[in-house]
């Protein structure tokens, strides 16, 4: 049987570019290497692609760049900037994170190219990652959010005292498109306010933040992976000691603590899930993506954000959701590139 061609590709020039190298090395390990001819592509911090055939070691380290081959796209792959043959690839695999690679931009590129992609397409990825329109489209869908006011750089905004007459404190800011909890902030005091958005701008590449209500309660995620029939992972929970889920928090875990399963009742569990599946419907998602919500004191839920190309590390949060299911590392990764040879692409 011939070998699915698969291009991996990690890198790329948001605030996460190390957050990418770390899926990928653990993505790279994981995979059932007899299924695939693999063609890695890693973008540096500027925006140029490399074809890397070193050690996973080196991706992890940031040091791959060195071995890369200058590449360009063409129809249906990639083609090394020698001399050598263009490289075909029948799918792509991004492991990319925040601007450019979840925000439907390698999406479009790869569509363009004539090139099946895994996770979701240009527009639901565009959705997801702007936060105000994520809350514009949930609301018309009657998906409950946290009350928000959204901020832009380059527009008059109402002051702190104008956004508490709206909104009580505390509240969250966080940059609208942005991942990881880069530039998210929990704030209690117009003091905190005015630190919290100075640092939020830095982290936005569109010029908008939102401030959201703090939600009384708890912070659950749900793994969830199909086009047009689902399948959902298990719920885990966040225990956060600190203020807000921070960077440190999710990666390191400084101060938090996930449980998978979620230390949740049944009903509140499946009422997750399937939470979790009406708002990856409502945002036209495809593929995969994984759901965050906050279960209230009441046990009612509501839809912090949803991630359309989560962590794919051994200890990642969808991964490890979907192991708890039933759905090991590897065969996930080959159910989600079926998934991606479903969908037409560009004029395939």
């Amino acid at each position: 049987m011939e070998k699915l061609r698969l291009g991996v590709i990690f890198g790329g020039q948001s605030s996460e570019y190390s957050v990418s190298l770390h899926s990928a090395g653990s993505f790279l390990r994981q995979i059932h290497r007899d299924k695939y001819e693999i063609t890695m592509i890693g973008i540096d911090q500027e925006g140029h692609f490399y074809i890397y055939d070193g050690s996973i070691d080196d991706v992890e380290h940031d040091h791959w760049k060195e071995q890369g081959i200058p590449c360009a796209w063409v129809h249906k792959g990639v083609l090394p900037l020698n001399g050598q043959e263009m490289i075909p690839l029948d799918c792509a695999f991004p492991i990319l994170h925040g601007k450019n690679g979840e925000d439907g931009c390698i999406q479009g590129l790869l569509e363009l190219m004539n090139i099946h992609y895994v996770g979701c397409d240009v527009m639901s990825s565009s959705i997801c990652m702007d936060k105000e329109i994520m809350h514009i489209l949930c609301k018309e869908e009657q998906i409950p959010c946290a009350d928000y006011l959204c901020l832009k750089e380059n527009e008059e905004n109402p002051s702190f005292e104008e956004i508490q007459k709206q909104i009580p404190l505390p509240w969250i800011v966080k940059p609208c498109n942005a991942g990881s909890s880069y530039g998210v902030h929990k704030v209690n005091n117009k003091d905190e306010f005015e630190a919290a958005i100075a640092d939020a701008w830095h982290y936005d590449g569109r010029g908008k933040l939102l401030v959201e209500k703090t939600i009384d309660g708890f912070e659950v995620g749900c793994a969830v992976m199909g086009n047009e029939k689902l399948v959902v992972g298990s719920c885990d929970e966040i225990e956060v000691t600190r203020g807000v889920f921070d960077f440190e928090g999710k990666y390191d875990l400084v101060g938090s603590s996930i449980y998978c399963p979620a230390r949740i009742d049944e009903g509140t569990f499946r009422t997750a899930q399937e939470f979790a599946k009406r708002s990856y419907r409502a945002l036209n998602c495809t593929g995969m993506a994984r759901v965050d919500m906050f279960v209230q004191k009441d046990k009612s839920i509501v839809l912090n954000e949803v991630n359309t190309i989560p962590g794919f590390t051994a200890t990642s949060r969808y991964p490890s959701m979907m192991k708890e299911a039933g759905i090991e590392f590897g065969d996930l990764i080959d159910q989600l590139i079926d998934l991606a040879m479903q969908r037409t692409v560009g004029v395939c």
